[in-house]
C-alpha cells in the first residue's frame, strides 16, 4: 500500500491516508505530499494497540464517518481486509454515500474455516452480508477473488483482481545492498531463508521440523526474518530438535533482499496468505523457491510449479524433500526475475486508478 499510494501522488492525485496510529519502521517512506489524519476514538483509546489492532480499528468507525462528512473524498479505498468492515460501517452512518472500494487480501475461508474465536466467526458472518454492499472489490488474487464471490453474493464483475505491486523501481537497488553477516561467506554451507511475521499462519514450525530434516542429512542453515508473538515458541521448538546452533532469527529486517539474493533457498510455510509478495521479490533476487500450495496466491505466481516447488500445508517431511531438492537442482536465475516483473508497480497504479475512477464515475 505504501508503493501504491507514493505512486499516485507522483501522478498528481491529492491523497488522504487516515490511520489509527501513525508510527513504524515504514512511515519514513511517506511522501510528504499525502495527509495524514489519525481517527481519534474515545471508544478506541480504552484499548492498548498490540492484540487488539482489528478491534481498535472497528471502534474507530464514528471518527472515520466524521472525516468523511468533513473532507468528503472523491473516494474511499479500504486498504486491507480488516479495515474493510469499519470502513463500509463509517460510510453508511456517515451519510455521504462516499464511492467505497475495498482491497481484499486475505481468503476468507481459509482465515475463518473452524475458528474458535467468536469475533473473528461474527466477522465472517458480517463480512458475507456487508461486502456487497462496496461499490467494486479489488482482491489481491484470483482465489480470493472466487472466494469473496461464492461467500457474499457479490457479482463477479464487481470484482477486479490485481496483484500487489512487488516489483518496484528501487527494487534493483535494495537487492545489490551489502550484508554483513558470516554465514554467507564464501564455502559456508547453503542457507535456506524465510521472512514473515513470526504468526501462527506463518507456519515457521513446520518450516523448523523440515530444516530439522534436511539439516539430518546435509550441511546447512535456516535464517527467518520477522518479528512476533511465536518467537518464544519458535525458540524452544529449535532447541527441542537440537538445530538452534544453525538456527538464526534477527527479528525485523528493513530490507531483506540482500538475504534473498544470497540465500540458497527461499522457503515460504504459510498456512494462509493473500498475494505473497516475498516471493515476487524472491524471484526477483533470481533464488530459488519452495513454497506451500495455501490459499492463496503461491500457485499463482509460481504458475502451479513452474518457478518453485509447491507443497502441501503443514507437511515438514514433503517441504524438506522439496528444499533438498532445489538444492541439489540447477536453476536459471533470469526466467526468475523475468516473471517477477510481470508484477510491476506501473501496471497495478494503472488498474487500480481505472476501478477507483469506474467507482467515482458510477456513483
Amino acid at each position: 500500500m505504501l508503493t501504491l499510494i507514493n505512486e499516485f501522488v507522483n501522478r498528481g492525485h491529492r491523497l488522504d491516508l487516515v490511520f489509527v496510529k501513525k508510527g513504524g519502521p515504514l512511515v519514513a517512506e511517506l511522501s510528504a505530499s499525502v495527509r495524514c489524519f489519525p481517527l481519534k476514538s474515545r471508544w478506541a483509546s480504552l484499548f492498548p494497540l498490540r492484540g487488539l489492532r482489528k478491534l481498535k480499528i472497528f471502534l474507530s468507525r464514528n471518527a472515520l464517518a466524521n472525516y468523511l462528512r468533513r473532507e468528503r473524498p472523491d473516494v474511499l479505498l479500504s486498504a486491507a481486509s480488516h479495515a474493510s468492515l469499519t470502513a463500509l460501517a463509517a460510510r453508511r452512518s456517515s451519510g455521504t454515500g462516499t464511492p467505497l472500494v475495498l482491497r481484499l487480501s486475505t481468503h476468507l475461508t481459509a482465515s475463518h474455516a473452524g475458528a474458535g474465536n467468536v469475533y473473528l466467526k461474527m466477522r465472517y458472518r458480517r463480512a458475507c452480508r456487508r461486502y456487497a454492499e462496496a461499490d467494486a472489490v479489488i482482491a489481491v488474487s484470483r482465489d480470493i477473488a472466487e472466494d469473496i464471490a461464492s461467500n457474499t453474493g457479490l457479482a463477479r464483475e464487481r470484482i477486479t483482481t490485481i496483484y500487489n505491486p512487488a516489483f518496484t523501481g528501487d527494487l534493483i537497488d535494495k537487492l545489490s545492498a551489502p550484508l554483513d553477516h558470516p554465514w554467507f561467506e564464501k564455502g559456508s554451507p547453503p542457507v535456506i531463508l524465510g521472512v514473515g511475521r513470526l504468526a501462527a499462519r506463518k507456519d515457521f514450525s513446520t518450516l523448523l521440523k523440515a530444516f530439522a530434516a534436511v539439516r539430518g542429512r546435509r550441511p546447512a542453515r535456516l535464517a527467518i526474518l520477522g518479528e512476533g508473538g511465536r518467537r518464544k515458541a519458535l525458540t524452544a521448538l529449535a532447541q527441542s530438535l537440537n538445530i538452534a546452533a544453525d538456527v538464526d532469527m534477527p527479528g525485523f529486517v528493513d530490507n531483506p533482499l540482500p538475504w534473498m539474493s544470497r540465500a540458497s533457498v527461499f522457503v515460504l510455510s504459510s498456512t494462509a496468505e493473500g498475494l505473497p509478495g516475498v516471493l515476487v521479490e524472491a524471484m526477483a533476487a533470481g533464488c530459488r523457491i519452495v513454497s506451500t500450495d495455501c490459499p492463496s496466491g503461491p500457485a499463482e505466481i509460481l504458475a502451479n510449479g513452474k518457478y518453485g516447488r509447491l507443497v502441501p500445508v503443514g507437511d515438514s517431511g514433503a517441504l524438506a524433500r522439496a528444499i533438498e531438492a532445489s538444492l541439489d537442482a540447477p536453476h536459471d536465475p533470469q526466467t526468475l526475475r523475468m516473471r517477477a516483473a510481470e508484477f510491476s508497480v506501473d501496471k497495478a497504479v494503472d488498474d487500480y486508478l481505472a476501478v477507483l475512477s469506474r467507482a467515482i464515475k458510477e456513483s
